[in-house]
């Protein structure tokens, strides 16, 4: 159990540092006007718009870094940062949602591979660390239960990883369109790509940590058979 809340330490500290790094991006290029003067909404709303997307709606939503593609009810949720600023910052997280709403439009299969795990994970997700607990707590006498608690890990361990392509590629997706129309400078691009790429980072180090504490639940069941 120690080395589980090792990883887990280790993990919080390098996702604390991305997310400053993150914030700190964010509030750096919140700083550069775009040169066009389009809002976030705006920007999400061309960019639907060039992709012959008519029926997603561009809404704002409280709240910081708060963005997010729903594909339920086919919305591109901004925050109050995104949603009426218009800089470097804003336009990327603005394109890189709405790469999402391409993806659902175009059935991206790792987004629809993704979705399809959401109902799974709810569940695991609500069930796995007490189920983990007591496998832990009656390893000697109940093993199976952990195993158990391993499968449900994996489960969102699986969510995890699957979630990094459709993120990396939502990103492309907005970068490429930015660049092919010119809705960005040479300089405004750059400052977008930095943005996103922390962005990322925050979804891999995520994953390698869950993959982690995966092999270790799994190393922790295997010495107890063995």
């Amino acid at each position: 159990m120690q080395g589980a809340y090792l990883i887990g330490i280790v993990v919080m500290l390098v996702s604390w540092l991305v997310g400053q790094q993150l914030r700190s991006r964010f509030a750096k290029y919140s700083k550069t006007p775009l040169s066009n003067g389009m809002s976030g909404k705006e920007i999400a709303e061309r960019m639907l718009s060039d992709h012959g997307i008519a029926d997603v709606r561009v809404i704002s939503v409280p709240g910081q870094l708060t963005d997010h593609y729903n594909p339920a009810n086919r919305t591109v949720n901004l925050s109050e940062a995104v949603y009426g600023n218009r800089n470097a910052a804003a336009a990327a997280v603005a394109a890189h949602e709405v790469g999402h709403a391409v993806q659902h439009a175009t059935a991206y299969q790792w987004l629809t591979m993704r979705s399809k795990l959401v109902p799974v994970v709810s569940v695991a997700s609500n069930l796995v660390q007490w189920v983990l607990l007591g496998g832990i707590l009656l390893i000697n006498v109940f093993p199976q239960l952990l195993l158990i608690g391993i499968i449900l890990f994996a489960a969102t361990t699986l969510f995890s990883v699957i979630t990094l392509p459709v993120e990396y590629d939502a990103s492309n997706r907005a970068l490429a369109w930015m660049k092919k129309n010119g809705v960005v400078t040479t300089g405004e691009l750059a400052m977008s790509t930095d943005a996103l790429k922390w962005a990322a980072r925050t979804y891999l180090v995520a994953a390698i940590g869950s993959i982690g504490t995966l092999v270790y639940y799994v190393m922790m069941y295997t010495n107890r058979r063995d």
